[in-house]
């Protein structure tokens, strides 16, 4: 049977790039989410549409449909000074604020005496990823799911202690 828009899935999976395991939930808790609202990466979740429970695949998804084409002109030459008190490393990732208010992930890809070249791409941009993928639970949203988007398991509406969800960083 497949899986349909609005159903909430929850896998268990491993992904590979080339030889190289980047990411595994397996041992660990599995993955949940709401199917059909891009959620996950379009490819893996076009590859479980027809999937059911119990059942495993082995997935091939290309980059076109995992974290997108590496884009050179992603790159950014950043003023050294915008990094004030950060010991910079070529390859760590830093978290920011995007223009649209969201977190942005960028990678030290050069340090140069007066600059920084930044780069914007998702680590696994331009690379086509391996997925060992189970299918652990399929089921039906709650109507609060629905409204909002976020299956129950990953509600945490009191992570501070404070019972109210809001300004802690959830």
């Amino acid at each position: 049977m497949a899986i349909v828009t609005n159903q909430i899935v929850s896998i268990e999976y491993e992904v590979k790039d080339g030889k190289k395991v980047v990411d595994s939930n397996i041992g660990s808790e599995p993955l949940v989410f709401m199917f059909g609202k891009g959620q996950i990466i379009p490819g893996l979740e076009n590859a479980i549409a027809n999937m059911s429970i119990g059942e495993k695949a082995e997935v091939l998804v290309k980059a076109k449909d995992a974290y997108g084409e590496y884009e050179a002109e992603a790159m950014q030459e950043v003023p050294r000074d915008q990094f004030a008190g950060i010991e910079l490393e070529v390859g760590m990732s830093l978290y920011g604020q995007g223009e649209d208010g969201g977190t942005v992930q960028v990678t030290v890809k050069e340090i140069g005496e007066e600059s920084v070249i930044i780069d914007f791409n998702h680590p696994l941009a331009g690379k086509d990823l391996a997925f060992a993928v189970s299918i652990n639970n399929i089921r039906e949203a709650s109507a609060e799911e629905l409204m909002s988007g976020i299956p129950v398991e990953n509600q945490h509406d009191d992570c501070c202690g404070t019972g109210s969800g809001t300004g802690c960083g959830c």
